[in-house]
């Protein structure tokens, strides 16, 4: 049975669009600076020291790879891509239970199983339209920019930033089947998310709590390193991609546990 995948699909595909416009937007600004930052590139990398741009994830800001790694994706991709899938996934099952929806949807031969899992799936369509929006930006700006950006990484950062979101997505379902309140639910997974990534940029700032930020989905992911070093992380992947296993399975159990 897969009509809750259809109808959760339909019902996403609108907000997604408008996710993906809006990112496409604000990336085409980001584009737009890039020839002034390129400029003041080797004034930046004099005043702050090595090891700081690296931990900030900040490298060869004069090219196209260096600023989009050092720039784009952690605010557009790591920051609020994952606030908004942790925030939509907040809602998948906890507006239906609010609004007797979900009452209606168990009357049929479906189990409470396949109900989240549907619901976890649909998340596709955003995963689908943010991807190829960002990738057509990025492509149509380095031409109009006249620079080369190599497919290979840009496929990567792509592909690798997939296990990244559905973490900030299992999230969100964990507290969709665990709160009553979609609106508790919706803010505390984006308000989550958004902690756990200032954790992992402020543990990068002192050595003796560097380790705080292994904790955080966002250390797992690194698009400086993709975009600029070719450096695919695919152990990395895994271990996010295991994660969020983890937090479909628990959601699983609550709601399959809890009397609605």
């Amino acid at each position: 049975m897969t009509a809750i995948l259809r109808f959760e699909s339909r019902k996403l595909f609108r907000g997604a669009l408008t996710l993906t416009g809006l990112l496409v937007m604000l990336s085409a600004f980001f584009l737009v600076v890039f020839p002034a930052i390129q400029d003041e590139a080797a004034l930046l990398e004099e005043v702050y020291p090595a090891y700081l741009l690296t931990l900030l994830g900040v490298e060869e800001l004069h090219t196209l790879e260096g600023f989009v790694g050092g720039y784009l994706f952690p605010f557009i991709w790591i920051l609020l891509a994952g606030i908004y899938f942790a925030y939509v996934s907040a809602g998948m099952i906890s507006r239906d239970v609010r609004t007797r929806r979900m009452d209606l949807t168990l009357s049929n031969p479906v189990s409470r199983e396949s109900v989240v899992l549907q619901k976890v799936a649909a998340l596709w369509v955003p995963l689908v339209g943010l991807n190829a929006g960002l990738v057509a930006v990025l492509l149509v700006g380095g031409v109009l920019l006249e620079e080369s950006i190599d497919l290979v990484p840009l496929a990567m950062v792509h592909l690798l930033g997939i296990p990244y979101l559905l973490v900030c997505a299992g999230l969100g379902i964990v507290f969709s089947v665990a709160v009553d309140r979609v609106e508790t639910a919706q803010a505390t997974a984006l308000v989550l998310v958004f902690v756990l990534w200032l954790v992992d940029g402020l543990s990068q700032m002192n050595p003796d709590f560097e380790w705080v930020g292994d904790l955080t989905p966002s250390r797992y992911y690194d698009p400086s390193a993709i975009l600029v070093h070719e450096e695919y992380a695919l152990l990395d992947a895994v271990i996010l991609l295991v994660a969020f296993l983890v937090l479909v399975g628990l959601a699983v159990g609550i709601f399959v546990r809890r009397d609605i």
